[in-house]
């Protein structure tokens, strides 16, 4: 029988931790401070390891058991649901610091090292400078070709029609 909402708002803080078992390895650990956390235990290479979902009531008990579930799946594939999790976080910070912004400064860095005209290096940077306030803090990987077409239109309004030109052809070769 597993946990139910009305139990998990039941429980008390005692002197000690302590669990309070679901299924399939999931448990919510309740803490002496009232916290309660949902975990899950699990064997991987013949060692016993836990993986954390989150902190109740702000990951429910549905939540927690869909990502018990997705933790299932993985370990059906006999990958490590402990590492992948660490791989992701990983991927997320990368993800986040290749930004639009950082990405054009380096680009402008090395066109620049290159030997580009000054004259050229200041039009270039000119031309990105417009798309800043869309783009600049925005993750390459979400950009999508329609905003930057919706970036370009908005060069266009503004009577703009060679700088937009320019900007769309603007870009490593």
């Amino acid at each position: 029988m597993g946990l139910s909402a009305l139990a998990i708002k039941a429980a008390k803080s005692r002197d000690r931790q302590y669990k309070l078992t679901d299924a399939d390895g999931l448990y919510l650990l309740v803490m002496p401070s009232g916290n309660r956390y949902w975990r899950m235990n699990y064997r991987f290479a013949d060692k016993h390891k836990t993986l954390a979902f989150g902190v109740y009531p702000q990951v429910s008990l549905a939540e927690a058991r869909t990502r018990r579930d997705e933790a299932k799946k993985i370990l059906s594939k006999r990958i490590d649901p402990l590492e992948q999790q660490r791989l992701d976080r990983i991927e997320e910070s990368i993800a986040a610091a290749n930004t639009f912004g950082v990405i054009a400064n380096e680009w402008l860095i090395k066109i620049e090292k290159d030997g580009i005209s000054p004259v050229t290096l200041k039009k270039t940077r000119w031309l990105i400078s417009l798309t800043n306030p869309a783009l600049t803090n925005r993750s390459i990987a979400e950009i999508s070709p329609h905003e930057l077409l919706a970036v370009l239109r908005k060069v266009e309004a503004r009577g703009r029609l060679n700088s937009a030109g320019r900007l769309r052809s603007t870009g490593p070769a």
